[in-house]
């Protein structure tokens, strides 16, 4: 039965619903939140259209507690209240989990290990890198397994212990391995790799629900680039530990 307002998510598909949160897989190519210039077409402005159920007086709204890169697909959530949001955001490293699967260049040096640096943006916020002051970046930790190689090319799990803008991207690039297709860090061009557009997926979330206090599990289906990896990568559906899905 299709939800009323939905016809309107476009690129947006929704997974999960309660009083609390919205979970939600997002396409490539969507904005999570208006730039400067604003009229843009978001993942929050969708969402908060979507609860206030065709009510344009309505105060309803959603509220974003993390974010995805414009070019990165997958899975994110949002609270429907400033306390949920304050919930999520003054504990979020300690009771979330974010795992990517990302398709990155040459192939690594072990089968496991983790990337941590502080990163700073640059004066206009579009490009992302680590610096060795402490106190002019935030600590952002990466950690990261081997699931296959394919040819020029080595697929992993990355798990985030941070979250921080492009941190996946920088890490990788950095250390001498960017994600396939992009182009803001020097990844390889997708025709290279046979796959459109920047090859990292948010694969599965899982959070503390704020209310239930029972864990959430949320996964989305592999994208081109992982599908030959099924076998490797305990492909289950998508499920929660209480709550529905």
């Amino acid at each position: 039965m299709r939800r009323k307002g939905e016809s309107r998510l476009r690129g947006i598909r929704i997974i999960h619903e309660d009083d609390d949160v919205i979970v939600l897989e997002k396409s490539a190519g969507l904005l999570v939140q208006e730039t400067r210039r604003g009229g843009e077409y978001t993942v929050e402005w969708a969402l908060s259209d979507y609860v206030r159920k065709g009510q344009s007086k309505s105060r309803k709204r959603v509220y974003l507690v993390h974010r995805l890169d414009r070019e990165t697909a997958g899975v994110m959530m949002v609270a429907k209240s400033e306390e949920v949001q304050e919930h999520f955001r003054s504990r979020w490293n300690e009771i979330t989990e974010k795992t990517y699967l990302a398709l990155v260049a040459g192939r690594l040096p072990s089968a496991k290990g983790v990337f941590e640096s502080y990163l700073a943006e640059d004066a206009d916020g579009y490009r992302v890198r680590s610096v060795r002051n402490p106190k002019a970046g935030r600590l952002a930790r990466t950690e990261w397994e081997r699931v296959c190689e394919e040819g020029d090319f080595t697929l992993v799990v990355a798990m985030l212990k941070t979250g921080r803008k492009n941190q996946i991207r920088v890490h990788f690039a950095e250390a001498g391995h960017a994600v396939a297709g992009d182009a803001k860090y020097g990844g390889a061009p997708s025709a290279r790799t046979r796959w459109k557009g920047l090859c990292l997926h948010a694969w599965r979330l899982a959070f503390i629900h704020p209310r239930t206090g029972r864990r959430m599990l949320f996964e989305t289906s592999l994208p081109p680039f992982a599908k030959k990896a099924a076998p490797l990568l305990d492909a289950a559906p998508a499920q929660s530990t209480g709550g529905t899905t």
